[in-house]
């Protein structure tokens, strides 16, 4: 698997931005067949920082219905990044 297939994409809402500036840990989506070690050494290749420890999460997909059309959306696969301490990532920073 290559390294730019890993990481999918990053994710930014309230709680990773909370979790970003207390604990030093960013958020991503990756790919479903990825394990800790592969999320490691992409986000180290990719951003060049150092990573302490990885925690994945599997996300099930909500089932959606509309009328009598019931459908599911895709599960996905979360990646919790912990950073080493005094390292950040510019693309989570804000200008």
């Amino acid at each position: 698997m290559n390294t730019f297939d890993i990481i999918i994409k990053p994710l930014n809402t309230e709680k990773t931005t909370i979790q970003k500036e207390t604990l030093n840990q960013v958020s991503f989506e990756v790919a479903p067949k990825a394990n800790r070690i592969q999320i490691k050494k992409a986000v180290e290749k990719i951003f060049k920082v150092g990573v302490e420890d990885v925690r994945t999460i599997v996300v099930k997909g909500k089932v959606k219905q509309k009328g009598k059309i019931v459908g599911k959306r895709k599960d996905w696969k979360k990646a919790i990044v912990t950073l080493v301490p005094g390292s950040t990532i510019e693309f989570f920073e804000g200008v």
